[in-house]
């Protein structure tokens, strides 16, 4: 793994900028962007918006990236088992692509709905551009509960959806990959399909999608990746705030893909997890919770509730507990003022998108609290995606040593570049990832102009 020099010793001074209660743009109006402060989309942006304001960004290219570029919807029927027919209701949002091909994943959830997705692939421009990889931002999903439908019917919603949108995405032009609710299966589904509906003489049409399985075009380390990159994060930020990663304690909000493989990797690194919780319920533990064991658990039951690993907890204690690094890994909005209040930890790593609101870090700020932001925390996932693009339209294949390599080299170059920019800019963390984000695309379109 890449090493650093020693950090700065933390000073844990508030810096001076950070956003405020009342943070206005006149690009909320000029964007009709939604006037609901608690509007997911509007606080999403607002934090890019502040970020330009601090760096004195010029006004077209915020009002050219506080909103997407194209928004595509479609509604399908699709046959259940029954034989009788429903109709789904699926979203593409491409945010932006001065960078290079629009990026990011499928959600397959009950409450998808447009302001989410616009949300989410805003957030991959900006997860993108601090990586440094040659992407911008996508982000889609269906109005589904996977849960709900058989394997079959799954297949044909997928396959339905892959159909319906077939012509708006491309290995060179927007690359879709998992997300919530979404698996490696479903990513087949979508590359069998695209390959017989599209056109991609000489092109492995594989290259349409990441976090495939293995077998079918997949890249080693993908599904532990984001998790991966968490702990990665961690690990280079943790010694500046003071912490040793093979001691801290740790807990996880929501343990699917991203917080099973972040409890997983970081206990194994000599970390110990206090408590946890998902949809089914809260679990605490005064001694160490084995993460490998609960992941096996959930994998069977679909959810932690029974695990006899730990004890049952409310809400209230489970936030509570003390540790010191919190992992939210569920979905977002998950931790605003209330939640804030109650967490007794040093740092916040955000494993989901969006997981922590703005009335919410602003309380985090004002108690000392850190926050790790998700377009640097939770960049694992995109990177080892563009690592499995690229070993598609080379015809390759990468032994998980290089993936893991090659991964920690893009989480280590992205927080140095967030670093130097709260350096600069004297500002909070998630204020910085914006800055040094925006830093590229500034200069990628000074140098491309904008057309005609």
């Amino acid at each position: 793994m890449t090493t650093l020099a020693s950090p700065p010793a933390a000073t844990h001074a508030r810096p001076k900028n950070t956003p405020p209660s009342n943070f206005s743009s006149s690009v909320f109006e000029e964007c009709g962007l939604p006037s609901d402060p608690n509007n997911l989309y509007r606080q999403t942006v607002g934090s890019m918006l502040y970020a330009a304001q601090v760096m004195d960004l010029p006004h077209e290219f915020q009002l050219i990236l506080a909103q997407p570029k194209n928004e595509i919807m479609v509604h399908f029927p699709v046959r259940m088992d029954n034989g009788k027919y429903q109709l789904f209701k699926g979203y593409r949002v491409q945010h932006n692509n001065a960078l290079g091909p629009f990026k990011g994943g499928l959600r397959f959830h009950p409450d998808v709905h447009l302001d989410d997705v616009k949300s989410l692939s805003f957030l991959m421009t900006m997860k993108c551009s601090l990586a440094g990889l040659p992407y911008g931002g996508g982000k889609g999903g269906i109005k589904v509960d996977p849960r709900k439908h058989s394997v079959s019917e799954m297949e044909r919603i997928v396959r339905r959806f892959t159909a319906a949108i077939a012509h708006n995405i491309g290995p060179d032009y927007d690359i879709p990959a998992p997300d919530v609710g979404s698996t490696a299966q479903h990513m087949a589904w979508i590359a069998d399909t695209y390959a017989f509906i599209s056109e991609t003489s000489g092109k492995n049409p594989n290259a349409v999608i990441t976090g495939k399985p293995v077998e079918s075009g997949g890249s080693l380390g993908r599904e532990k990746a984001t998790g991966q990159g968490v702990i990665d994060t961690l690990e280079i930020m943790l010694p500046e705030l003071g912490l040793d990663i093979s001691r801290v304690t740790f807990s996880v909000l929501g343990f699917g893909n991203v917080g099973s493989w972040a409890g997983r990797i970081l206990a194994a690194k000599g970390g110990s997890m206090r408590a946890v919780a998902d949809h089914t319920g809260f679990l605490r533990s005064d001694k160490s919770i084995d993460a490998i064991a609960l992941a096996d658990h959930v994998s069977k039951t679909g959810g932690i509730r029974g695990f006899a690993g730990a004890e049952p907890c409310s809400k209230e204690d489970f936030y509570k507990a003390k540790v010191d690094v919190f992992i939210p890994a569920a979905l977002e909005q998950m931790v605003q003022e209330s939640e804030a209040r109650m967490l007794n930890c040093t740092v916040v790593a955000e494993g989901a998108n969006a997981p922590t609101t703005p009335p919410g870090e602003r309380v985090l700020l004002e108690r000392g609290i850190e926050v790790l932001p998700a377009i640097l925390a939770n960049a694992g996932g995109v990177t080892v995606s563009y690592f499995e693009w690229i070993q598609n339209i080379t015809f390759h294949s990468w032994d998980l040593k290089r993936v893991d390599q090659e991964l920690n080299k893009h989480m280590v170059d992205a927080a140095n570049r967030t670093r130097a920019a709260r350096q600069q800019y004297d500002c909070d963390l998630r204020t910085a990832a914006y800055i040094a984000a925006l830093q590229r695309l500034q200069k990628t379109y000074e140098f491309r102009g904008i057309f005609p």
